[in-house]
């Protein structure tokens, strides 16, 4: 039987230790939380109230640990501190105790030769940013001179905590600290580059992608000075650019803006409205919505549009490359209203007055008296510009142009016409009645009358609008796709499997899916033609398509919509 670990030290009582010594306690377990700053043990006994049937010790004597099981280090991402407290604990506790380091960016390794316990040092890794959940993955690292009875008493440890262990190698960052820093590193150098602002990132990456928190509020909650830490030793330790901290962590670590612990960071905790000080930067002139709505195109994208549209009320036109095409995108939009009456999400009623709202036509000239016409066919460049071009003969002069586009440069389609400032990307998400978010992306070009009509339009059809300039990937994909991409290198290199990967990051980092899952879903073969485009734009290595991502779409393995991707969806 496994040893049960019935007294644990917890050395360091930041965010991660913290929440390491409540669920010990709440296991029933005695737990010594150690922490030589006072003012840091304070904050932590406000956060440990809640210890079920355990009790919790609080002290800043290290020597205090002598009679623990099992030791963990949560201390600063600094080599020299978690050698220095693991040296300590090595001469103070018995022979038999274990100790585990909570790194994310250090190898443990280096860390297991540095406490004098090779063989029995682990590494316990996760990204807590709250209350734990009961089924939060954490990956458990060991090295090549782990001690497999070690490895073993501590995955039952994590099981008996209510928790689910996931065995990982020691690789820079393990999985779930490799693929999310650099995607917070990512967001971090956006946000300085101005791109788009804060709430912008955070709420397209919220609504976009599903996730708990966008990513700066999400480095907030780490703590900044962490995180540079963090990726001040993977960029170290790889040589990565990835992982090179953005200016921006620098300059507020050393201003003190830390993050959530330290009242400011990206958001401003003491601002009396929930979400920190507000974010002004995307304001826009008070515009009318439009009163009556085009869509061009008859697939999954132009339906959801459709459907939205006529959804909220609005005269809708759906244009399709024949009457026959016509009829069915309609019979579509029919039957997904009908589905949602039998969820019990819509009345008969609302269906009926939806549909009398929506009118399916083959003729382009129907949408001339629209004030707003999004077009939602192929992703082809030159069959855009080719719709762009007829549109703009035959609709009025104020009517404004949109493209939902996911990829390709919104000017290019305003450039075929002769109203370019009245061309916007309103690039709505799979599946459009469903997902809140709109990108509004503007060119050089762009009027703000026409962003205004843009933003209040898709706020009138109940979507969040975020603003963003026309740039490859817009917000999300261009944060997303890079985050995916290396996903597949870690399949690749054979870490570990597809479903630990996906484990990994949606029961430890909160994710509503997985990244394999998730590209499986969206279709390799967009996801390749994605990344393709990006690489075209930023022409970083990082964003070639990864090798088994092409191999699988050269083979037919398309994910879901084929049965077979990066996981086998046949069962």
């Amino acid at each position: 039987m496994a040893k049960r670990f019935s007294t644990i030290a917890v050395i360091g009582l930041g965010t991660t230790g913290s929440v390491l010594a409540s669920m010990a306690a709440r296991s029933g377990r005695r737990v010594i939380a150690v922490d030589t700053d006072a003012s840091a043990l304070d904050l932590a006994g406000a956060r440990l109230t809640d210890t079920g049937p355990g009790t919790i010790d609080l002290t800043t004597r290290s020597a205090d640990i002598v009679s623990a099981d099992l030791v963990i280090e949560a201390v600063p991402e600094r080599m020299k501190t978690k050698y220095e407290v693991l040296r300590h604990a090595h001469n103070a506790c018995a022979p038999g105790t274990v100790f585990a380091t909570t790194t994310t960016g250090l190898a443990v390794t280096d860390i297991a030769f540095g406490s004098g316990r090779p063989c029995r040092t682990v590494g316990l890794h996760l990204f807590p940013q709250g209350p734990m959940d009961p089924a939060t993955a954490v990956e458990v690292v060991g090295t090549p001179l782990t001690d497999g009875a070690v490895l073993t008493d501590v995955q039952a440890l994590i099981r008996d905590l209510g928790q689910v262990p996931v065995s990982v190698p020691d690789r820079a960052g393990f999985v779930g600290g490799a693929l999310t820093m650099a995607y917070l590193n990512d967001a971090a150098t956006m946000y300085e580059q101005r791109y788009a602002s804060r709430d912008g990132i955070d709420t397209a990456m919220r609504l976009g992608c599903g996730l708990p928190r966008g990513p700066l509020a999400h480095l907030d909650a780490i703590g900044l000075d962490v995180a540079r830490d963090t990726l001040d030793a993977l960029h170290e330790r790889t040589g990565d650019r990835r992982f090179l901290p953005a200016p921006v962590l620098t300059h507020m670590v050393a201003a003190g803006l830390l993050g959530l612990k330290a009242g400011r960071g990206f958001y401003d905790y003491g601002a009396p409205d929930a979400d920190g000080a507000a974010d002004t930067s995307d304001e826009l002139p008070t515009a009318r919505p439009a009163r009556r709505i085009g869509v061009v195109g008859s697939g999954t994208m132009a339906t959801g549009i459709a459907q939205a549209c006529a959804r909220a009320g609005y005269p809708t036109t759906l244009v399709a490359r024949s009457e026959v095409r016509a009829k069915e995108a309609l019979a579509t939009v029919e039957n997904s209203l009908n589905r949602a009456v039998q969820r019990g999400r819509l009345t008969p009623e609302q269906l009926t007055s939806s549909m009398e709202s929506l009118t399916g036509v083959s003729r382009l000239e129907a949408v001339a008296g629209c004030d707003l016409v999004v077009e939602a066919v192929v992703e082809d460049i030159d069959v855009k510009r080719t719709v762009f071009r007829e549109l703009d003969a035959v609709c009025g002069a104020q009517t404004v142009l949109a493209t939902s586009t996911s990829s390709l440069p919104v000017i290019e389609c305003a450039m075929a016409t002769g109203r370019p400032e009245a061309v916007v990307g309103m690039h709505f998400f799979n599946p459009a009645p469903v997902m809140k978010l709109v990108e509004v992306v503007r060119t050089a070009l762009t009027s703000r009358e026409t962003l205004g009509v843009a933003h209040a339009t898709a706020t009138a059809l109940g979507k969040r609008p975020v603003g963003c300039p026309d740039r490859s990937g817009f917000i999300v994909n261009a944060l997303l796709f890079p985050y995916l991409n290396s996903a597949v290198a870690l399949l690749d290199e054979g870490i570990l499997t597809a479903e630990g990967i996906d484990t990994v990051m949606a029961l430890g980092q909160g994710h509503p899916m997985g990244p394999l899952q998730l590209l499986d879903v969206i279709g390799l073969d967009v996801s390749v033609a994605i990344l393709r485009t990006l690489h075209t734009t930023f022409r970083e290595q990082r964003l070639l398509p990864s090798r088994p991502l092409e191999q699988l779409v050269a083979a037919g393995h398309l994910g879901r919509k084929r049965g077979k991707g990066l996981r086998n969806h046949e069962l």
